[in-house]
């Protein structure tokens, strides 16, 4: 059984890549880890920090591939 969704990783990076990054045009030098702290500058703007809800999305991003992302925005590049 594959535990892909959509043709990426997981259910977490796709859906990441879909709420935050459809339509970002990175310069093609972004990697990995500027993705992930683009996504957290995101949820600390959107939600207080010291919240439940920001507990769980931070473990959200825990399961998302940020490499395949960053891979993918600079095949898009």
């Amino acid at each position: 059984m594959s535990n892909t969704y959509n043709g990426w990783t997981n259910y977490a990076t796709w859906r990441i890549n879909l709420e935050m990054f459809d339509g970002f045009e990175p310069d093609g030098t972004m990697e990995a880890d500027d993705y992930k702290f683009m996504a957290i500058e995101f949820l600390e703007a959107d939600c207080s920090t010291e919240s439940l809800a920001f507990d769980y999305a931070m473990a959200f991003l825990d399961d998302v591939n940020w490499h395949e992302i960053a891979e993918n925005h600079k095949e898009e590049a």
